[in-house]
């Protein structure tokens, strides 16, 4: 493929997975906007939930991520048996996650309650945020499998349905909201609920979704062939998955230990940083999203035989450089009018249009490490790529931590200096990528065999 062929396959790949994660992010901005209305203990309820949610995420990602991967791997072989392998785990892995979650969540949703307040909750917010969680717990068991099913359909090459669903969730969610929160006088059970329908409703479009296929219903219908055991299929997503999950997981703990860090300065840039954090998710939202492009379309191209993942990266490069370049300088001519648009003023808007204006660097070079992560995600690099970033994270606090008496720009300078190690890591992997002609999996994961550019073994395969 050449590179015009490379950029449009991961364009077309790209643009629905940011307008699925978009959706999800407007939902619950707008979903906020009506919890609002009943009073500040509503609010922490929803938010402190929410937070919860984000980082069980992680838990799923394994499923989810690991059988998009190994999917579109198949789909490149021509491998039914392989692809059907790659379900199976998926659903496996899902079984055993929901009821631990979902069930253990329920039984301990009031001492989590009171963890994720951080034992200064009063009587309201705990009621609330035990009453959110009495409902939201249970229905992550549709959460999870959403992810089970966008995995599926993302790995089988379409990013586009995922879309779909994620915009009929969110639209329903918007909808209902009122209708319980208000309407029916629930509060913040009725939030709960509205999100737990929205998803369900999508869920059920996304299993025919799934039966209507052509990949999938292909493989289905050819003979069954079948290999190894249910225990072999979910080890071998897992073993794939897990890293993509540790990644996404140490961000997440990441980005909540800097507000620890930010408070240090002071309430006005805490709230600023609260504020600005949502405002760059219309850019890093982006970043991801060429990221599993480039997964599926790296782990497609593996998959049929052919390395490609040095011209892909070279791509992603271009792309996502583009965007984040695109993003600073957005930043730096919008950053009050940004920050208006959210509704702050005073001390908050000036502290966080500093912030936003000192962030261009830290969003190129986050840019160009998410983005060209999806390389390495798709050739079972991922291992190696989570090191990076949890190493990365922990310099990150340290460095912000010694630079926070700087105010914001200090931790926006802690921010690009650590990013500025952790591309310069995955740079070096890049430049050690080979061009193998044969690949082969073990337990799900392609070993890569990288030797120095000047190496004499310039002909080594995936081992």
């Amino acid at each position: 493929m050449g590179a015009a062929e490379h950029r449009h396959r991961l364009m077309s790949l790209a643009y629905p997975v940011y307008f699925e994660l978009l959706a999800g992010v407007t939902a619950g901005i707008i979903n906020m906007v009506w919890v609002a209305r009943l009073g500040a203990d509503a609010v922490a309820a929803v938010a402190v939930a929410t937070n919860v949610e984000n980082l069980l995420l992680g838990v799923i990602l394994v499923a989810g991520s690991g059988t998009t991967v190994l999917v579109a791997r198949a789909r490149g072989a021509e491998d039914s048996a392989a692809m059907r392998s790659a379900v199976r785990g998926g659903w496996v892995l899902w079984a055993l996650a929901t009821p631990l979650v979902a069930i253990g969540g329920y039984l301990c949703r009031e001492p989590l309650a009171h963890l994720v307040l951080g034992g200064s909750g009063g009587g309201d917010s705990l009621s609330l945020t035990t009453g959110y969680f009495s409902i939201a717990l249970p229905g992550i068991a549709v959460f999870f499998a959403t992810n089970v099913v966008d995995g599926i359909l993302k790995g089988a090459g379409d990013t586009r349905t995922p879309m779909k669903l994620a915009i009929l969730a969110n639209g329903l969610i918007l909808g209902l909201d009122p209708l319980f929160i208000l309407g029916f006088d629930l509060g913040v059970r009725g939030a709960a609920i509205a999100t737990v329908l929205g998803r369900t409703v999508a869920l059920i479009c996304g299993f025919v979704a799934l039966h209507r296929n052509g990949v999938l219903r292909q493989t289905a219908q050819a003979a069954p062939n079948r290999t190894g055991s249910l225990s072999v299929d979910a080890r071998r997503t897992a073993a794939t998955g897990l890293p993509m999950s540790a990644d996404f997981v140490a961000r997440m703990v990441g980005a909540l230990a800097l507000v620890a860090v930010v408070a240090r300065i002071g309430v006005s840039e805490v709230a600023a940083y609260g504020i600005a954090t949502k405002a760059m998710y219309v850019a890093t939202m982006a970043f991801y999203a060429i990221r599993q492009a480039a997964a599926i379309h790296t782990a497609h191209l593996l998959g049929t035989g052919h390395d490609e993942r040095r011209a892909i990266g070279r791509q992603v490069l271009i792309l996502a450089g583009t965007l984040g370049l695109t993003a600073m300088l957005t930043l730096l001519a919008a950053g009050p009018r940004i920050m208006r648009a959210f509704g702050s003023e005073g001390e908050v808007a000036e502290a966080g249009a500093l912030y936003l204006r000192c962030l261009g660097p830290y969003l190129v070079l986050l840019a160009c490490f998410i983005a060209l992560g999806g390389v390495f995600e798709g050739s079972g690099g991922s291992p190696a790529l989570a090191r990076i970033t949890s190493c990365g994270v922990a310099l990150q606090l340290a460095l912000a931590y010694s630079l926070s008496g700087s105010g914001l720009p200090g931790i926006c300078l802690a921010m690009a200096l650590s990013m500025a190690l952790q591309c310069t890591a995955i740079s070096r992997m890049y430049r050690r990528t080979e061009y193998p002609t044969g690949t082969d999996c073990d337990n799900g994961r392609l070993k890569i065999s990288v030797t120095e550019p000047d190496s004499p073994a310039s002909d080594n395969r995936l081992a």
